[in-house]
Parts: C-alpha cells; structure tokens; sequence
C-alpha cells in the first residue's frame, strides 16, 4: 500500500470519528428566557364585592291600621318630610251568624237595662217627691211645738237619701245607654261592611300621615297596594345611591394585610377602575362553606368609593375589589414562572441563569412576589436572562439555547 493510499484512509478516518463525535455529543437544550424588567410592582388581594347603600332607611308603619295605595316607585326622588304613605283606621272584625245573633242579644239586654233603670228612676222620683212632703209636714208641725225635733231630723235624712238614690238611678241609666250604643255600633260596623258607604264617609276617615325621614329616592317599593298592616310592617326603603359602599368578605388571613386606609381597585363593575379605601374591617368573622364544601373564617371588609363616575354601579351590583397591600415603584422584577423552592433551604428561591451558553444556578432574595412578577432585590445582575418554565432535564451546567418565539400576529 503507497503512502498516499495510507494517508487518505487515516483522513477518512478522521474525518468518520469526528462525525461520530459530533453525532453522539449532547446537544443544548432549548428553553425560554426572560431579561429582568424595571417597573412598578404590587400585591393585592382579589375578592368578589357587592355594592350597597351606606346609609339604607326602611319607613314601617308607625301603627296598625289601612294602608292607602303608595304611588312612589323605585327610583322616585323624595324629600325630607315628605309624605310617602298614609294610613287609615282599620274596619271593624266581620262578625259571623253565632256572634251577630249574640250582639244582637246584647243589644236586647241592654235596651231592657235602660227599661229597667227608667223604672228605678220614676220609682226613686216617687221616693223624693214622699220625702219631701214628710219633711214639709214635719217642719211646719215642729214650728207649732207638735212634733219633737228629733222627728225633723228624720225626715230631713230621708229626703238626702231620697235624692242621692235618684242620682244613682240617672247613672245607671246612662250606663245602659252607653252599653246599648256599643252594642249598636258593633252591629253598625259589620253592617257597613255590606253597604255602600255614604257620600263624606271617606273624608270623616282621618289619615295618618308617614313622611320621609331623608331626602333622596325610593330603592324598594315593599307595599305598593292597599292593605290592612300592623305596627311595624315595612312599607319602603330610601336612600341616596350617590352614597354607595362596597362590602367585601375577605379570608381572615388576608384581611390583617387589609386595615382601614388601604387602597382598593374597584374593577368589573361596567366600568373603567375605580380608586377606593378600606373604611372598616367588622371585628367579627363567620364561617363560610365554599364552592368545594371547605369551612372558611371569613370576615366583612366596608370600602369607600373615592370618585363618582358619570354613570356609577347601582345598588346590589357585583364588583371585583383588589386590595393593594404592597405597591413599589421602579423595582426589579422577574416573571414568577422562573422561580423555584431551593432544594434543602427553607424558604429560599433559586432561578437558573443563562450564562455562557450554560444554564447555572443561582439563589434570588425576593421583596415580593404576585401571579405574574418577582421583586427581585439581590443575586442577579441586571442584565442576566433566567429560564421561564424550566424542565426536568435543566440542571446546573448544562447547554442551553434560547428557542425563537415567533412574534404575535
């Protein structure tokens, strides 16, 4: 075999383990990265919310009577002292067979009461007239010395009996009249009933007027038609929708990051964000069951709205309040999908870093973190790119390439 025959079998071979070598070497994994963004960063509790009326008045029915119709409708402007509805006194119970037939024996009996007390007053006016006469007769024999004092005194006693127990017989018979009334205005009641009422009735009628404790509009119409109501039936509710409050209930972990003066967001209402503060946070939490039957202490979180947009949410409408707990300008960040726990520090985060080709661990201390960013404050450089999403083959020192993302259309 020549020289040249030599040579270019040991360049074939060569040329054939160097294309084994490349073939067989590790190729850099493809991953996403993302450089590190400087902007604003805040956390914020999202809840549901449901806006109401700060200041609600229920108007109820002073007394028991007749309501009169209420003309006012929802959204009717009122104003302070002004009458809203009126009541009338209530009819008479309707009286069935037995009970009419029983007044009207009451009435019998007391109409023979007022027979009765008629002859005990003519029988007590007899009693006087004769006691008079004794006494007349008396004083003008004990004038002429026939009869002894003491027969005057007698007699003059017995006229001042005669006449007290004719005042008794004139009351008696008023009482029987009183009870025959009664017993006449409880038949006339029941049968007013039954026929049309005279022309002036109504008017006799005197309402009562319920006037409006507030100025602003009708928000609920509770007893729209005429019916009989008792002592303290609702009747409407006012209030001033320019007054409005949202009530959020927050888990009991996250309203100690809420107290009083922590802005809100006030979102999803049918309009654009509306700026809010925390007023109140109610001392007393109550147990929940959640969509998935999970007990939850939840507690009620009172926020203003802070500015009055042209066409503001209505009473009752579902809001998504976000409670700012941490806002800081002009931060660090790096999307949260590059984060990881490190293995064997509690607590502690850890991304890999592109460096070189090479992907390499690194630790990250964090000031925060939301559902998209990480406030990074310390363990990278500013302009380090860190892997989003890392798989399980990435580990410390192996290659990695950055895969193109095609740009949205």
């Amino acid at each position: 075999m020549s020289t040249r025959t030599r040579l270019a079998l040991g360049a074939a071979a060569a040329v054939l383990a160097a294309a084994l070598a490349w073939a067989l070497a590790p190729r850099p994994i493809e991953v996403e990265a993302a450089g590190i963004t400087v902007g604003q960063f805040e956390t914020a509790i999202e809840e549901d919310g449901k806006t109401r009326l700060r200041d609600a008045y229920t108007v109820s029915a002073p007394l028991a009577g007749l309501l009169r119709r209420i003309s006012l409708r929802e959204g009717d402007p009122v104003a302070s002292g002004q009458p809203v509805a009126a009541l009338q006194p209530a009819y008479a119970p309707l009286l069935d067979e037995r009970s009419r037939r029983e007044q009207q024996a009451r009435l019998g009996a007391a109409r023979a009461q007022v027979r009765a007390a008629d002859a005990a007053l003519e029988r007590s006016d007899i009693a006087l007239r004769r006691a008079r006469q004794d006494e007349a007769r008396s004083a003008g024999l004990a004038a002429g010395g026939f009869v002894a004092p003491s027969r005057l005194e007698a007699d003059q006693l017995a006229t001042q009996a005669a006449q007290r127990e004719r005042d008794s017989a004139v009351a008696q018979r008023q009482i029987a009249l009183h009870e025959v009334e009664q017993s006449r205005a409880a038949l006339a009641a029941t049968s007013s009933l039954a026929t049309p009422a005279p022309s002036g009735a109504a008017a006799a009628r005197a309402d009562f007027i319920v006037r409006a404790p507030i100025g602003g509009r009708v928000t609920r119409v509770l007893q729209a038609s005429e019916m009989a109501v008792s002592t303290g039936t609702p009747l409407l509710e006012l209030g001033d929708p320019g007054r409005l409050e949202v009530v959020a209930e927050l888990l009991t972990a996250d309203a100690m990051a809420a107290g009083p003066g922590t802005p809100v967001r006030i979102e999803r209402w049918g309009g654009p964000p509306l700026k809010g503060v925390v007023r109140l946070v109610e001392p007393a939490a109550f147990t929940k069951i959640s969509a998935l039957g999970v007990e939850e202490q939840r507690v009620r979180v009172l926020i203003d709205i802070l500015e009055r947009p042209p066409a503001p949410p209505g009473i009752a409408y579902r809001v998504t309040v976000r409670v700012v707990t941490l806002s800081r300008e002009r931060v660090r960040k790096i999307p949260v999908s590059a984060l990881f726990p490190l293995a064997g520090v509690d607590g502690a985060s850890a991304v890999y870093a592109i460096e070189n080709g090479r992907a390499r661990l690194r630790r990250v201390r964090l000031g925060g973190r939301n559902d998209l960013d990480a406030w990074l404050e310390d363990g990278l450089g500013d302009a380090a790119r860190v892997i989003v999403y890392p798989g399980a083959s990435v580990r410390d020192g192996v290659r990695v390439r950055e895969r193109s993302v095609a740009p949205p259309p």
